[in-house]
């Protein structure tokens, strides 16, 4: 695989950063499953403020990461891509890898901490 330009390291390294954020990652996972959704159904959904709720979809619209569309009174929220959806499961999938490693390690490490000196209880 080619290395990617400077340039497009840059845009990549722009995208994760407008994506760095508890709240905007909680927005992305509600609009991907739900479609569009105005700020007062996300504020409600996340149990979140609405100026926070506002913020956070400022960053994402800023980004190109979301749209906002304006329909009568209500401007409603959606991912710009689909493929946004894609990322959201590769991201929890990898996730979901470490934490099965993690909890190898711990179980490992449960079996180890038999205090020395001591025998294991027969069953």
């Amino acid at each position: 695989m080619k290395v990617p330009s400077p340039q497009l390291q840059t845009l990549k390294a722009e995208f994760f950063r407008a994506l760095a954020h508890p709240v905007r990652i909680r927005l992305l996972e509600v609009l991907v499953a739900d479609g569009p959704t105005s700020v007062q159904e996300l504020q409600r959904r996340l149990e979140i403020d609405q100026p926070i709720v506002s913020q956070q979809l400022a960053r994402l619209r800023a980004s190109g990461v979301v749209a906002a569309k304006r329909q009568g009174t209500i401007t409603r929220y959606a991912v710009t891509d689909p493929l946004v959806e894609d990322l959201l499961r590769v991201a929890r999938e990898i996730l979901n890898r470490r934490l099965a490693g993690v909890q190898s390690l711990l179980r490992e490490l449960g079996r180890d901490r038999t205090p020395r000196g001591r025998s294991q209880p027969s069953a």
